[in-house]
């Protein structure tokens, strides 16, 4: 046993050595990666590493932080019903907005990519503006009204569907309905640039190729040449778009108020604002963001080793 320890020694003395050549060599490429390495150490991994830290303890800002262990994961999971809600409320907007934002992404994209290059740039800007108008999605609070005025309530109303005003951002029934639909027209985002970008990447002479080989339409060779060729863009949008669907706070907060209405439009983030930012209670946060992040995690694991099946 001593002499398999002692030749493991060995072994990572001389791979280290051999580590600290290879970077002697290539003192001019960290060079250049050292600032983006640094800016992402002190805005990224740290708040992360720190977050888990508070995680364990009691912190209220003005104490010092207490350790207390599993208390505060325990209290999110057994006893808070909110924290429950919030959860439920997420999942279902991550599984439905979700893929259905990822597919209409990449079909849009599909779509879009087919037309005159003139056309394409506008159609582009159309498309990805949404993702970039910031609180332009304050417009559906008055489309959505709860009273007569509200656009869609007009329009029910002047078609015979509905005889009173209905509550949509204020009844529990409508308004998660209400902002998935919020969500998903502001879907087309990041990830949608990302899959006209593949499209325009993938060489016309694999599809030459591909029907002289057997490929009989469009979709075979959206399965068997397209999607193989943008698997790097297919893994960025599914990141991209997971990442969006479990950070949904500002519309549901906009649209449905501070806290909503029985928390029917509650979710992680939104929790984990009230107690970081209103109540201090920054442990706890802690803690919600923890585990938020490793729900997060996991579903990008499990999107991942889906995607990499296409094509295969």
């Amino acid at each position: 046993m001593k002499n398999y320890v002692k030749k493991l020694c060995i072994l990572c003395h001389y791979e280290l050595q051999i580590m600290i050549k290879k970077a002697r060599k290539s003192k001019a490429c960290y060079l250049f990666l050292a600032p983006y390495a640094i800016l992402f150490t002190m805005f990224y991994i740290l708040p992360v590493c720190t977050s888990i830290f508070f995680s364990f303890t009691y912190y209220n800002i003005l104490e010092v932080p207490k350790y207390i262990g599993l208390h505060n994961y325990i209290n999110l999971i057994m006893q808070d019903d909110i924290f429950l809600t919030a959860i439920k409320n997420t999942f279902l907007i991550a599984v439905i907005t979700g893929p259905l934002g990822y597919i209409m992404a990449f079909l849009f994209a599909w779509l879009i990519n087919e037309l005159p290059r003139w056309l394409r740039t506008i159609a582009v800007i159309v498309f990805y503006a949404p993702s970039i108008a910031g609180n332009v999605f304050v417009i559906f609070s008055i489309f959505f009204r709860g009273d007569a005025y509200g656009y869609v309530n007009a329009l029910f109303m002047n078609a015979g569907i509905i005889g009173s005003p209905i509550l949509w951002l204020t009844n529990p029934q409508y308004m998660l309905s209400v902002c998935m639909i919020v969500i998903l027209w502001m879907s087309l985002g990041t990830g949608f640039l990302s899959f006209v970008a593949g499209l325009q990447g993938v060489d016309n002479a694999q599809l030459e190729a591909g029907y002289m080989d057997g490929v009989k339409n469009r979709w075979q060779e959206l399965w068997y040449i397209t999607l193989p060729n943008m698997k790097p863009m297919l893994m960025f949008g599914a990141v991209m778009t997971i990442t969006q669907a479990f950070g949904v706070c500002d519309v549901t907060m906009a649209l449905c108020g501070y806290p909503s209405t029985d928390y029917a439009a509650r979710t992680v983030v939104t929790h984990l604002y009230d107690y970081g930012f209103s109540r201090f209670e920054m442990g706890y946060a802690s803690a919600i963001a923890t585990t938020l992040f490793l729900i997060m995690i996991l579903c990008n694991k499990a999107i991942q080793s889906l995607l990499r099946r296409v094509g295969t």
